[in-house]
């Protein structure tokens, strides 16, 4: 047997693994499951000691888990994906369901709390018996569940954009990469375009996905020559509102050289650190500010006139102008009206309310295809379904890395809180689970291609 040696150096093949290898053997062995790529329909799930019942689609309806918070300081950027999960079982609904059975949404409120999500994962899975969770926004809260979805098996769809350094057999990531939105935001600032930054303010909550996206950052940014004294990183915790301190700090940092600030403040405190750029009088012109968890429905709630200019970096706007994003558009404001959600006419989508969206068409198709709700048939069948998604390109999901091919897409603030679309890529672009940037990661690779599987290994053979 071959030996190799996870990003700590343990043997791969510890018990977990050496229990799935063993199984998937006797699967071979026994002709189960061996058949096209994408289409086994094994019938029980070799990870780990504690096997979920595979039969979740044998009642009168699949249970489908929404795990998001809907209170608390993360509930401004949740709660509409909770409400779009429900419109996709909606519309997937009336058109027969899965398996000719009703999806049905078990709705969950972690209320923002990160060792609560692992509690109501655990409960969705064990309690509940749900085939499948679409949930998490911040990376503290995907930290939390994921033990709990490789211990039982279960299947995570991952919304957001992230910091990376992760693949998972349970866990698929719909949001982006930093490759498909840092790094990318970044080169777009050092541009002529750009405004050809030269210094740079790394500002983020204190948590997970800011720290380590900005690290990786700090990596890119001193390949291309800048200096440390010319990178000022700020941190922030949940929940904060005063940046007024840091907003005149920042100004002052700016002095002397092109400045672009790099923001991965998340939650409810981006309202007050806009705010404070409009009170600065701190405009794009003069200090860009790019953003990877600002979208429409955050600027919803602000007065965005003084922030015009200033930038975001994702894979969707609502202003795209596509026939796919206008059936989208046009779904979303009759599901908000049918079901009287609070700000009526006024809501609007965005890019992890896409990616949730792209989520459920993906598991659906691929139930559809593995004819069950197993988790590791439709974990198999998952790989290279590909979606028509609202901004108008075929999105595919990666077999090996669970990562979805995505385009990149910036846009500036406009006065009414819609961007318009200033740089793109031509088409989707793969993920990288693992940075090239970070020297213990760029020899890392995913690959959960049946029977392989490694999440973090160096060199991906059997």
């Amino acid at each position: 047997m071959s030996y190799f040696k996870s990003e700590h150096g343990s043997s791969f093949f510890n018990l977990k693994f050496l229990n799935l290898a063993l199984a998937l053997l006797v699967i071979l062995i026994s002709g189960v499951g061996c058949g096209e790529k994408g289409t086994s329909k094994m019938s029980g799930s070799p990870v780990g000691d504690a096997v979920v019942s595979t039969t979740a689609e044998s009642g009168d309806t699949i249970k489908v888990g929404i795990l998001h918070s809907l209170s608390g300081t993360m509930a401004i950027s949740e709660t509409s994906l909770k409400d779009v999960a429900l419109m996709a079982i909606e519309e997937i609904n009336a058109k027969g369901g899965v398996l000719g059975k009703k999806l049905e949404p078990v709705v969950v409120d972690p209320a923002s709390n990160w060792p609560l999500f692992a509690e109501k994962a655990r409960e969705l899975i064990q309690k509940q018996k749900v085939a499948v969770t679409f949930g998490c926004w911040t990376s503290v809260s995907r930290k939390s569940v994921l033990p709990v979805f490789e211990e039982l098996n279960g299947l995570l769809f991952y919304p957001v954009q992230y910091e990376g350094e992760e693949s998972s057999y349970n866990v698929f990531y719909t949001g982006a990469a930093p490759n498909q939105q840092a790094i990318p935001a970044v080169e777009y600032l050092m541009s002529e375009d750009g405004g050809g930054a030269k210094r740079w303010v790394l500002l983020g909550t204190d948590y997970v996905y800011p720290r380590t996206t900005n690290k990786i950052l700090n990596y890119f940014l001193k390949s291309k020559g800048v200096s440390k004294d010319d990178i000022m990183e700020t941190y922030t915790p949940f929940g904060h509102s005063d940046y007024q301190t840091i907003v005149a700090d920042i100004k002052k940092f700016a002095v002397g050289k092109p400045t672009a600030v790099v923001s991965t403040i998340n939650g409810d405190s981006n309202v007050p650190f806009y705010k404070e750029l409009g009170n600065q009088g701190l405009k794009a012109e003069d200090i860009p500010v790019v953003a990877f968890s600002v979208g429409e429905e955050e600027l919803r709630g602000i007065d965005a006139k003084p922030l015009v200019g200033h930038l975001a970096a994702w894979n969707y706007f609502m202003s795209q102008d596509t026939p796919e994003n206008k059936a989208f558009i046009a779904k979303w404001n009759a599901h908000v009206k049918k079901h009287n959600l609070p700000g009526g006419s006024k809501r609007v989508t965005n890019d992890p309310m896409e990616a949730t969206y792209i989520g459920i068409k993906m598991w659906a198709q691929a139930v559809e295809q593995a004819g069950t709700t197993n988790i590791d048939a439709v974990r198999q069948a998952m790989g290279g379904q590909t979606v028509q998604s609202p901004s108008g390109y075929k999105i595919t999901m990666d077999a090996a890395n669970h990562h979805l091919h995505k385009p990149v897409v910036i846009g500036e603030i406009q006065a009414d809180g819609q961007f318009e679309i200033v740089w793109k890529t031509d088409g989707p672009i793969r993920a990288q689970a693992w940075s090239p940037h970070i020297p213990d990661s760029k020899e890392k690779v995913a690959d959960w291609t049946y029977p392989w599987v490694c999440g973090n290994c160096k060199k991906a053979k059997f």
